[in-house]
């Protein structure tokens, strides 16, 4: 896993790069927000391919605890991926209503995660 840092309007967004899994547990999640949090990042880009499919099976509770301690810690996050293949009316409420906030967004791109977090 490495780290891509980009600045925008002031604000230090880190992009995490990995071929592999990076959160697939709760603990993983919440090691990672810790990381970057003492680093000064603000803002983190997360990919969908980096995140274990249970992620998005909302039933088990992996998600909403994950994205609570990161709104808890007032650090903005931008998942990027293809989520038109979620079909559940549970995720697919659940994706748009994050994107009404302004703490989790779920974007196609990651120019699209930049907009969002750079603002």
């Amino acid at each position: 896993m490495k780290i891509e840092i980009h600045t925008l309007n002031d604000v230090k967004i880190a992009e995490v790069i990995s071929e592999g899994l990076v959160i697939q547990t709760t603990e993983d999640g919440l090691d990672l927000l810790g990381n970057l949090y003492y680093q000064d990042y603000n803002s983190i880009i997360l990919h969908e391919k980096n995140l274990t499919p249970d992620f998005f099976d909302l039933k088990n509770g992996l998600a909403g605890e994950i994205l609570q301690k990161f709104s808890n810690y007032r650090v903005r996050l931008a998942l990027v991926g293809d989520f038109s293949k979620f079909t559940g009316k549970s995720i697919r409420d659940f994706i748009f209503e994050s994107n009404q906030g302004k703490q989790i967004s779920f974007v196609g791109s990651l120019s699209e995660a930049l907009t969002v977090l750079g603002r």
